[in-house]
């Protein structure tokens, strides 16, 4: 499993070694290639339904960007996106696979009681769910 420590060890997630931000916008503005989109999974253990809840990508696009290798440049921002967010919760949980998928896909009161994946997929509903992330890592009650 790929580390998430430094401010953009998240990206480890879909196979960027890099943690330079310039080089990882240049990645996603050219679109990932697929195989981030696989190794996020290999990585996480979600599914392509789960994938297609946080907003990643559409099921019915998955094969056609297969086919073509390449993730598009939104999809492969969305994917960076809940790559940061799973990064986050993975922290929180001390590097728990396991505990960090359940804890997106469980409702929770502090987000009004939604899903914290549902929430990715837009900036700021995944803006929220760091925040609370931040909140549960410094012991104060949500």
């Amino acid at each position: 499993m790929a580390s998430t420590a430094g401010r953009f060890g998240f990206a480890g997630l879909v196979g960027i070694r890099s943690q330079d931000p310039l080089e990882i916008l240049k990645r996603v503005e050219k679109g990932l290639a697929f195989t981030a989109l696989e190794r996020f999974q290999s990585n996480t253990g979600l599914s392509t339904g789960e994938l297609a809840e946080a907003g990643v990508i559409a099921l019915r696009t998955l094969h056609r960007r297969k086919e073509q290798g390449r993730l598009d440049p939104e999809e492969s921002d969305r994917l960076m996106r809940l790559s940061r967010v799973f990064g986050k919760a993975l922290d929180l949980f001390e590097g728990d696979v396991e505990a960090a998928r359940q804890w997106l896909a469980t409702p929770q009161a502090a987000l009004g009681r939604k899903r914290p994946m549902s929430l990715t997929r837009t900036d700021v509903g995944a803006r929220e769910v760091e925040a609370l992330v931040d909140r549960l890592e410094h012991g104060v009650l949500s």
